[in-house]
């Protein structure tokens, strides 16, 4: 039912949300610079979803939900600036109550309010200048530079290594102005680019009624979550495999990054490595393991009804592994674990036999890519079974 039309919009509408995404992969490093230049430790966990106001202010909530009106409500509301109101999308209520500000006789930190993500980094940059003028610059910054992703690493011109008060807030700036836009000029920012996506979207479906964009899929789960929180779980088995192997992709990514950002004694060859599988790992297994599962049928349970990608987590926020010898031994071992689970998926999904099997190839080439750059791991092989 889609015609040429409505395609090309879908289309420029997907590289939107695409472009917006790569973004805040930048806003990810660029808050880990921050983070490493005061010399914490990297932050790539998060909890699983939906996640509500138990982990964030209670006015932030987030989900997995298809394409459409109500996504893009939440994402506006989500990237609204500062002095736009705007209610959020049907099923995102306020649940708690905000925790009380934080006084300066208080050493133990609790979540904060705040109105909105300009609101967010607008108090952070206040915290920075605050130390800055209280400890000093030289007792502030105090993270090593080497630990900080680099613009010719992750090929982002706009990323900022923080050395000092002035690199931290333009850091700061990037985030902020890529998201809701300078102060008062939103169009070309997430804001901006979400509220044309919207009024596009609203005007076929005033002429069309009938007009659907995305597939029709729902968020569930491999298994029940974790930490208690109720989801509707997969029951076709084959997409259930599916699924885990995006899970434990998305996993391995995790402590790609978690490793980049927190390295002991890698090399320049070494660092650049874990950057570019962890790159490589998004675009050729990630990309197209997500395709793939929003058209596999998510149970009898759901008729008509397709999974979507669920991005599990399993270990909270222990995606830090500190060791470099046994970081890389489990690195590669993790990735040929994966593509041995991926061959065997192959069997059960002859249709897409030749996807499968184009996916645990490069899964095999990013690990053998990982064991080149580390000697001791070139000659190993691991059994799995």
């Amino acid at each position: 039912g889609i015609d040429e039309r409505h395609l090309r919009a879908i289309d420029r509408w997907r590289e939107i949300v695409l472009e917006v995404a790569r973004e805040e992969m930048l806003h990810l490093a660029q808050v880990n610079n921050l983070l490493a230049a005061i010399g914490s430790a990297p932050r790539v966990a998060r909890p699983n979803l939906p996640a509500s106001g138990r982990h964030f202010p209670p006015a932030v909530q987030f989900a997995l939900v298809p394409f459409g009106e109500r996504a893009l409500r939440h994402f506006l509301y989500l990237e609204r600036p500062e002095g736009i109101t705007l209610r959020d999308a049907d099923g995102f209520e306020v649940q708690e109550e905000a925790e009380p500000l934080m006084s300066e006789e208080d050493i133990v930190p609790r979540p904060q309010d705040f109105a909105t993500v300009g609101h967010l980094y607008r108090s952070i940059e206040e915290g920075f200048r605050h130390l800055a003028a209280k400890h000093g610059e030289r007792w502030l910054f105090i993270g090593p530079p080497r630990a900080q992703a680099r613009p010719e690493t992750f090929r982002w011109p706009h990323l900022v290594p923080v050395t000092d008060l002035a690199s931290a807030l333009a850091a700061i700036d990037i985030i902020v102005e890529q998201g809701e836009g300078p102060r008062g000029h939103w169009a070309d920012a997430h804001y901006g680019r979400f509220l044309e996506v919207l009024g596009e979207y609203l005007e076929f479906r005033k002429h069309d009624p009938t007009f659907e964009p995305a597939r029709p899929v729902m968020a569930a789960c491999v298994r029940p979550p974790v930490d208690g929180t109720k989801a509707p779980l997969v029951t076709d088995p084959t997409t259930a495999r599916v699924l885990d192997s995006f899970n434990v992709a998305y996993e391995i990514v995790l402590y790609l990054l978690a490793r980049y950002f927190g390295h002991g004694s890698e090399s320049d060859a070494e660092l650049e490595t874990l950057a570019d599988v962890a790159v490589m790992m998004m675009i050729d297994v990630i990309a197209p393991l997500g395709e793939l599962i929003t058209t596999l049928p998510a149970g009898e349970e759901y008729p008509g009804m397709n999974a979507g990608p669920s991005f599990e987590l399993f270990y909270g926020s222990g995606y830090l592994l500190p060791h470099r010898r046994s970081a890389w031994i489990l690195l590669h071992e993790r990735l040929i674990e994966l593509e041995t689970f991926v061959r065997g998926v192959t069997t059960e999904l002859s249709p897409h036999e030749a996807t499968l099997e184009t996916i645990a190839d490069r899964v095999r080439t990013h690990s053998e890519a990982l064991a080149a750059t580390m000697p001791e791991l070139a000659s190993r092989t691991f059994e799995v079974g």
